[in-house]
């Protein structure tokens, strides 16, 4: 790891951040920092930040309640920029929106890599715009006892499929499985963060049980 000293602030004392979020790996925002806010960050284990407009240091979060809590804070090669890759508690954006960057300038003809975020906007997007034709829209139409039922349904495929030891229609049977399930998801109001926050619970009490195996 590189000391703090071999950081190369600007004329102004400040370096940019550039938050990442640590699940999708998508760039939430651009911050500066300045050495103070660096250590602030470090220490609390949550982003700190430098306003250049209105010249003093800002704990993300600490008026919206949206905290960002930081995996790790890598620098570039030449020390002049920082990644900061974060849990994150709430929408990232002082509009409201998840990222900082949500406005499209240029979109090249290849193919954007899949983002299960992507996914959930989009079956929202049928169960507010309703489309005539769509499967996703008949199973929001249907409601909670349908989407339970494919549910179900989906989950005896893929026991099925494993079962027989076939691993590409296995594949196949968990992709129809995640989304259904993502649809449920929908339906009942939860989100990615929701199940992101809960594993991450988990991860930490597993990880503490082994530590206490190892003790013993």
């Amino acid at each position: 790891m590189i000391n703090i000293d071999n950081l190369k602030f600007d004329e102004r004392g400040l370096i940019p951040a550039i938050v990442v979020d640590s699940a999708t790996k998508r760039v939430l925002t651009l911050a500066y920092m300045n050495r103070e806010s660096l250590q602030i960050s470090m220490e609390k284990g949550l982003t700190c930040f430098y306003s250049r407009s209105r010249q003093q240091l800002w704990l993300k979060g600490e008026t919206s309640g949206n905290y960002q809590h930081i995996v790790s804070i890598t620098a570039d090669c030449d020390g002049d920029a920082l990644v900061v890759e974060v849990v994150k508690d709430g929408p990232a954006c002082h509009l409201g929106t998840d990222s900082c960057f949500e406005n499209p300038l240029f979109e090249g003809e290849t193919a954007p890599a899949f983002q299960y975020q992507d996914l959930m906007d989009m079956l929202v997007g049928r169960r507010e715009n309703p489309k005539e034709g769509s499967y996703t829209t008949y199973l929001f139409e249907k409601g909670l006892d349908k989407i339970l039922k494919k549910v179900g349904e989906e989950t005896t495929e893929v026991i099925i499929s494993a079962k027989d030891g076939d691993k590409a229609n296995t594949i196949y049977e968990i992709g129809d499985l995640m989304y259904h399930v993502m649809v449920l998801m929908i339906e009942m109001g939860i989100g990615l963060d929701d199940i992101k926050r809960e594993m991450a619970s988990r991860h930490v009490i597993d990880k503490k049980v082994k530590q206490e195996k190892m003790v013993k």
